[in-house]
């Protein structure tokens, strides 16, 4: 069994090859993305230009064209800012092109240590990590940053004060959020593959589930911009029931003793 053991500087060499090949697909999609930086921010600035409405008579949301521009403007303060802006946008931009290459390079790195029947899951594991991250993009885009912006701009502002941001600070604030959820919908997977290792099991996970809860409206008060309950129940929502899909499917991937015995 030894002898069958990836020794520590071989692993590091597969680790060093897979960054590559990752830095290597994302510079050139990075490249890409550059050069309609310009494009990519002008959707970016959608949360300034739509209200996310929640009717509660209709049980429905949809958004309201308000363009707060009309009395916010972004400004540079720095003669860089606004260059800088255009590589973080085309940065954030080239990760979300390149996560299949980036995940289909971290399956590579992990497959020697799956079973023969267990590495043919390459491609539902790509599809299902990547549809995940955008739809955490996705739902913060949509759903969270308009709240949240919302909510900024006009909490007693009055007559008085006029709000003016800061391009960069903008789209900092923009894309920490939508890396951030990106990463909290990989929970699932990241179930799985705990599951698959023998770190967790479906029953602990069931077992601790009031836990899971309470980390999810802890996590939310913490990443959520605004103090109020409801943006921080939108971030905590989605994370308790990713988790709750995660106990669904985990028993579906556990490795049974004699399979790991083999190994």
């Amino acid at each position: 069994m030894a002898n069958n053991k990836m020794p520590l500087m071989e692993h590091l060499g597969e680790l060093r090859k897979r960054i590559i090949v990752s830095l290597i697909a994302l510079g050139v999609t990075f490249a890409v993305a550059f050069n309609y930086s310009e494009e990519i921010f002008g959707l970016l600035m959608f949360p300034l230009k739509y209200t996310l409405v929640l009717s509660v008579k209709k049980l429905s949301m949809y958004f309201v064209q308000h363009n707060k521009l009309q009395s916010t403007k972004l400004v540079f303060l720095a003669p860089t800012e606004a260059f800088w802006m255009n590589l973080k946008v085309a940065f954030v931009a080239g990760i979300l092109f390149a996560l299949p290459v980036i995940f289909h390079q971290l399956w590579l790195f992990i497959s020697p240590g799956l079973l023969p029947r267990e590495k043919k899951y390459v491609l539902p594991f790509i599809f299902f990590a990547t549809a995940l991250f955008l739809a955490g993009a996705a739902f913060c885009f949509f759903i969270v940053l308009p709240f949240a912006i919302g909510f900024l701009l006009t909490y007693k502002v009055g007559d008085f004060l006029m709000p003016m941001l800061s391009v960069g600070q903008y789209v900092d604030f923009c894309l920490k959020f939508i890396l951030a959820f990106g990463v909290i919908f990989e929970l699932p997977i990241a179930i799985i593959f705990l599951t698959k290792m023998g770190i967790v099991t479906p029953q602990g996970l069931a077992r601790n589930r009031k836990f899971a809860v309470l980390f999810a409206f802890i996590a939310g008060a913490i990443l959520t911009p605004t103090p109020d309950a409801f943006n921080q129940t939108l971030m905590a929502i989605p994370i308790i029931l990713l988790y709750e899909v995660g106990i669904w499917i985990s028993p579906l991937f556990v490795r049974k003793k004699e399979e790991t015995a083999d190994t």
